[in-house]
């Protein structure tokens, strides 16, 4: 896994977005998220308890608790209400991506360089749609996958553009998760210092 700064994460456009209904509801909310400093990381609707939005966010590092689901649910609520996108009764639920994530930014990639994923391409790459293989590399324009099952006279190697993704996520497994606890622990302890580091400098005023 390769660390990224939540500078280069900040504002960073996703590769993969929303249509139709979800799309306008990620329309709202994004700004109200980039101000509060989280990214918006999915949304979609769903039957589940009848009708329910839900919104997959993070922040800038990375890293989310319930209690910033909670923050960023009483934000956003009151901008859906206003602007009331949603003709139907919903109820909303903000939840971090999960370790076995969705990847959406160019970051991502980067970021989880040597694990594995599962993705579908929106156009025919290498003679199919769907791949699974670990993150060998990524670049500007696209990552490389080595496949860890190809097919009888397949390359294991394939590159992806990202112009070709359709949907993208990280496949659960021991060095992922012990990837991503160790990931957020760093995150957390490099925000709390920094919140030290400016109480202290407040003090001093």
């Amino acid at each position: 896994m390769s660390d990224t700064t939540t500078a280069e994460n900040t504002n960073e456009p996703r590769l993969i977005t929303e249509t139709g209904l979800d799309r306008r509801v990620a329309d709202i909310i994004e700004p109200v998220l980039v101000d509060m400093g989280f990214r918006l990381v999915r949304v979609r609707m769903s039957g589940q308890n009848g009708l329910t939005l839900q919104v997959m966010t993070e922040r800038n590092d990375g890293t989310m608790t319930v209690e910033d689901c909670e923050e960023v649910s009483k934000a956003i609520s009151p901008v859906l209400d206003v602007e009331d996108p949603i003709d139907k009764a919903y109820h909303l639920e903000v939840s971090s991506p999960g370790i076995d994530r969705p990847m959406v930014r160019r970051s991502d990639f980067i970021r989880w360089q040597g694990h594995l994923v599962k993705c579908e391409t929106s156009v025919m790459v290498d003679g199919r749609k769907r791949f699974r293989g670990k993150i060998v590399s990524a670049d500007e324009d696209g990552f490389r996958l080595e496949r860890d099952q190809p097919a009888y006279g397949e390359e294991a190697a394939v590159a992806i553009p990202f112009t070709a993704l359709s949907e993208a996520r990280l496949i659960l497994t021991d060095e992922l998760i012990r990837d991503a606890l160790t990931a957020d622990k760093k995150a957390k302890a490099a925000r709390a210092a920094n919140e030290n580091f400016e109480d202290e400098d407040t003090d001093n005023e």
